[in-house]
């Protein structure tokens, strides 16, 4: 059994266990009865305005981020310590002239005499409006955490390189040469073609490492599931970056094959063309669903284990969950290395396809 498949078994085994007690205590009653595992796993998997470092005494301790709401009045700025950490609608905080609360770490706008949400049936709010929302959220930040520290990083090699009269790595260099190198040689040559591999490794090299090390802060607890990859919204941005270099680096032969595959019978043609048209599109949706759903089943998985300790309400059922959620954390740090990969060789092969030269006679 592989690692994926090990994983994909464990996130729908836990999925099936823990969706029933998360829809049978929608209401408040039931909320405080027990126990809600899907809340508390949604709420740590998802992103949101402020890092949550832990409860002391009764009283969260966070790190305030910026809220940036653009609205009618124009642009409105606070801190998101307004709120006083309330994600359940109640607390309203006025500025700029109005009046905004938090609920399910989204932000609303009150509409004029209105001092609560309502909901519709689906328990959606009905009385309030969605400002334009440019805060900086906790994976917004990290991934600026990332960026610098990236620069950091290859700016620091480049000295070491531009120090050294042969060439040879050293401190930092040593250990980020290894990794380009490999890039080079396994991924971009292989899949491009070593005439023309050059021209993309700047992207293939930024899509990698950028990947990894966010993969790897969404690891380290103090950072409470700071989860940028498990945020559809951004490994969508990545997939469409690909899907872009594709299209505009697509040549004849690329496009021939998509919309008159040659050497069929023009039936076949007429037929296919539908078809490879599709599959332009499901490319990059493969690229954005298979980096999100395995990074955010890591979470879940980890997160479904620690919660049977609460769940059974038993210090004896503790061993047997810490254990097998280290277990899967060991694999984790694994897999946040082998999504990079992945999703770095399906772009650099998708690029290759476009830019493959005609080999027909």
């Amino acid at each position: 059994m592989t690692l994926n498949t090990l994983r994909a078994v464990l996130f729908l085994v836990f999925s099936v266990a823990f969706t029933n007690l998360g829809f049978a205590s929608q209401d408040n009653e039931d909320q405080d009865k027990g126990f809600n595992a899907t809340e508390m796993i949604m709420h740590h998997v998802k992103d949101a305005h402020e890092f949550h470092i832990v409860d002391w005494d009764n009283k969260p301790i966070s790190i305030a981020l910026p809220i940036i709401l653009f609205t009618d009045n124009g642009l409105t700025t606070f801190m998101s310590s307004e709120f006083h950490h309330d994600d359940s609608g109640t607390h309203i905080v006025e500025k700029n002239g109005e009046r905004f609360v938090k609920y399910h770490e989204k932000i609303y706008q009150l509409a004029p005499g209105v001092n609560s949400l309502t909901f519709d049936e689906e328990l959606h709010p009905n009385n309030a409006t969605t400002p334009l929302d440019f805060s900086i959220t906790k994976n917004v930040f990290m991934m600026w955490v990332t960026v610098i520290l990236l620069f950091i990083i290859f700016i620091s090699a480049a000295r070491k390189y531009s120090k050294s009269n042969n060439n040879i790595p050293r401190g930092v260099a040593s250990y980020v040469e290894p990794l380009i190198v490999f890039i080079r040689d396994e991924v971009a040559i292989p899949m491009i073609g070593e005439k023309k591999y050059k021209k993309y490794m700047p992207f293939l090299l930024t899509v990698f490492f950028f990947i990894w090390i966010n993969n790897i802060f969404g690891l380290i607890p103090i950072l409470n599931g700071a989860n940028v990859s498990g945020n559809i919204a951004f490994t969508l941005s990545l997939a469409l970056f690909t899907f872009f270099i594709v299209m505009f680096s697509g040549n004849k032969n690329y496009w021939k094959h998509i919309f008159w595959m040659p050497g069929v019978p023009v039936p076949m043609k007429i037929f296919l063309m539908p078809i490879e048209i599709i599959g332009m599109f499901v490319k990059p949706f493969s690229l954005t669903i298979r980096l999100f759903a395995n990074i955010t089943a890591g979470h879940i998985i980890i997160l479904s284990l620690m919660s049977l300790i609460f769940t059974f309400q038993s210090v004896a059922i503790a061993p047997v969950s810490v254990g097998f959620s280290l277990f899967i954390l060991i694999i984790e740090i694994v897999v946040v290395a082998i999504q990079a990969y992945i999703f770095t060789v399906l772009s650099a092969l998708y690029i290759g396809m476009a830019t493959a030269e005609d080999d027909h006679h």
